[in-house]
């Protein structure tokens, strides 16, 4: 069997949901059906942030050998309105720590985006955060050659249905969808 970590923060731990209901769970479910050889480990930690990963990564990573890492981290740091800059930092550091530990793991980075549109909060600023905040995921991912997810939470942000009533975290049918938005770039790395 071959690992896959689940990097990230409370849209990877499925925030008040069932272990079973988060979208690795669903993954696993998905790699049982096809009898494909890896078992999904969620690293999920409600509330992390960029420099909270960065933190405990190094402890994740030695915990097992790691085939596939999918960092998932950067939307509580959009929510607190840290520099672009410092999570682009921190997310580098995860994808060197575990490029220098497991140098033939393939990694993949999932984008993020903002819930909706700063600029309206009357200043031209927050637009400008949210647009460089987005951009900011593909440009590491190319930079690192590394697989990207654009969106992860792609045809769930906003659609009331699908999220829990905080309108943030996705609920149990939302994490369905975003096993699609992951899975349609996981499958093209795993062996």
């Amino acid at each position: 069997m071959q690992n896959i970590i689940f990097f990230g923060d409370s849209l990877t731990a499925g925030y008040q949901l069932r272990a079973n209901e988060a979208f690795p769970a669903l993954i696993q479910q998905r790699l049982d059906a096809l009898k494909l050889p890896y078992k999904a480990l969620n690293y999920g930690i409600s509330g992390d942030t960029t420099a909270g990963g960065r933190h405990r990564v190094a402890s994740v990573l030695a915990r097992q050998p790691v085939d596939v890492f999918v960092l998932a981290l950067g939307a509580n740091d959009g929510l607190r309105g840290i520099p672009v800059r410092e999570t682009t930092q921190n997310l580098q550091e995860i994808i060197d720590q575990v490029k220098l530990k497991y140098p033939v793991a393939k990694i993949v980075l999932v984008g993020l985006e903002f819930p909706f549109d700063l600029s309206a909060f009357g200043s031209h600023q927050y637009g400008r955060y949210a647009a460089e905040f987005k951009a900011s995921f593909r440009t590491l991912a190319d930079k690192n050659s590394v697989a990207f997810v654009p969106f992860l939470l792609q045809n769930v942000l906003g659609v009331r249905a699908l999220n829990l009533p905080d309108g943030v975290h996705p609920n149990a049918e939302g994490h369905k969808i975003l096993v699609n938005n992951v899975w349609a770039v996981l499958q093209t790395v795993l062996v």
